[in-house]
């Protein structure tokens, strides 16, 4: 690997609230602007194949490789770069432990190094960030059924 991070964070969200954004691979492109864009299948399983669009223009791959409670892991790649990523889900207390690892390798990715400071903790921001949207949405939902 070229270069690795790792960082994690504490959401006031359930560990399934959590694994439901972390799982749901057409929304990345709302909190994640490595993607322009994501197409595929809106079932998730591993080693489906999604396309990605990366910004300069870039096409490439995006694949869960692996799902289990508590840990997903990914693989990116587009030409001359390669992510490979994890994150850790954990209970703690009425709230959840995010842990994200990831590490990059490519001709691309050793050009890159500087742009990918401090990402994982961006990304750890968020992901808080649209779980909390995601709360609030279901919740806002829940309201409104009950009122109808």
């Amino acid at each position: 690997m070229i270069s690795q991070q790792s960082a994690h964070l504490v959401i006031d969200a359930r560990p399934d609230q959590v694994r439901a954004v972390l799982l749901d691979p057409l929304a990345l492109p709302t909190w994640n602007p490595a993607f322009l864009g994501l197409t595929g299948s809106p079932e998730v399983a591993v080693g489906e194949t999604y396309r990605i669009t990366v910004p300069m223009g870039l096409s490439g791959t995006f694949t869960y490789t692996g799902i289990e409670a508590d840990r997903i892991d990914t693989r990116w790649s587009v030409p001359g770069f390669t992510e490979l990523g994890s994150w850790h889900v954990r209970p703690y207390g009425a709230r959840t432990e995010v842990v994200h690892n990831f590490g990059h390798r490519g001709a691309l990715a050793a050009i890159l190094v500087p742009a990918y400071r401090n990402i994982a903790e961006l990304r750890l921001d968020r992901l808080r960030a649209q779980v909390a949207a995601s709360i609030g949405s279901s919740s806002a939902r829940m309201k409104t059924a009950a009122t109808e």
